[in-house]
């Protein structure tokens, strides 16, 4: 890496981080105003809204991140070419792949901070803010119902909403057998997380069907081991987005070797890889609007240009995403048409550089 190089990342990365921050805060602004409706429904109160507005800002700075790249990289870019410093790189011998290289030398410290958020930081916050606010909102009244059915194998479970960290509500079992009978079916009043993959029943009944005769079995407590663990059933009532990438391809080969339906968790999984993609092929697509005539153009028009685009982006990304669940599309082929739409200009704006 030249001095150059760093130069240049320095810059660009100086210019996304100054729109993230414009865009986090306007992020926050919106979710706030829109929770000024909950305001007053149980013990949720202005405090409540604006630390829920606050936990929800990875999750938003995880979607709008191929946005503000798009945005900071044409800014980044502008300053360096009304400064003539491109032109005078160029001039100097340096090739348009040459200077590609601190474009992506940016791009990498970007995408490795949006794995990290969308790792660590958006799922985990993201379930404590929606954990907060319902607990804040109907701390009076009862979550029973019907609960989240999950199946494991020959195993069905149905289990009642949770009403504390490890603790749920009754749980019902279904027993298959290997041609889909029914085998036994159970009830425990509570459940209570006991690992990962594992619960511990109260209050457990079981009915259990043998040729012609049901015999019945109930027990004070009974352990019950299922990859349809607690851990899981959180995933269940989580929205798609708020899940981390290795959570979702977990999902994905749970769900396929259940033959269960998987296309929500897929197009989650792909879009989100689309659009970690989708950054370093925004700042390349920044880059030629260094040169020709393009590097004359105000930072006023380039704001503009990039906002516009970068609403397109996010639209697109929408679009393709709600478009697969509704038409039931391939997944895997149009949550990289936004990305791929992008990376296509890119090259031919690339290739006409002189």
């Amino acid at each position: 890496m030249t001095l150059l190089d760093r130069y240049i990342a320095r810059t660009l990365l100086s210019a996304v981080a100054l729109v993230m921050m414009a865009l986090l805060m306007l992020g926050m602004l919106f979710v706030f105003i829109g929770e000024q409706g909950n305001v007053g429904v149980g013990k949720y109160g202005m405090l409540d809204a604006l630390q829920y507005s606050v936990l929800t800002l990875p999750q938003f700075a995880l979607e709008s991140f191929p946005a503000g790249a798009l945005i900071g990289a044409l800014l980044g870019i502008g300053v360096l070419a009304r400064s003539h410093e491109l032109t005078i790189m160029r001039a100097s011998g340096m090739s348009k792949l040459r200077l590609s290289a601190g474009a992506l030398i940016s791009a990498a410290v970007l995408v490795a901070i949006a794995l990290l958020v969308g790792e660590f930081l958006a799922q985990p916050l993201g379930q404590l803010a929606d954990e907060q606010k319902a607990y804040a909102k109907y701390s009076n009244m009862s979550f029973a119902g019907a609960g989240a059915w999950i199946r494991d194998g020959d195993i069905i479970l149905n289990v009642q909403d949770r009403s504390s960290a490890a603790e749920f509500g009754g749980m019902l079992i279904f027993e298959l057998t290997p041609d889909d009978r029914l085998a036994a079916i159970a009830r425990a009043e509570h459940a209570t997380a006991a690992g990962a993959q594992s619960w511990q029943l109260r209050n457990y009944v079981e009915s259990r069907f043998v040729d012609d005769s049901v015999t019945s079995l109930r027990q004070a407590q009974r352990p019950l081991h299922t990859a349809a663990g607690a851990d899981f059933l959180r995933l269940v009532n989580t929205d798609t987005a708020e899940l981390s990438l290795r959570t979702l391809y977990k999902a994905v080969r749970y769900l396929r070797l259940n033959n269960l339906e998987t296309e929500q968790y897929e197009i989650a999984f792909w879009s989100r890889v689309a659009r970690t993609v989708g950054i370093p092929v925004a700042l390349l697509f920044a880059l030629p609007f260094g040169f020709g005539s393009l590097r004359n153009a105000s930072l006023s028009a380039r704001t503009t240009f990039g906002v516009a685009l970068g609403i397109v982006y996010v639209f697109l990304q929408r679009l393709v995403e709600s478009g697969t669940q509704v038409f039931d599309l391939d997944p895997l082929v149009l949550a990289w048409i936004p990305t791929g739409l992008l990376a296509l200009a890119t090259a031919t704006m690339m290739w006409r550089v002189r």
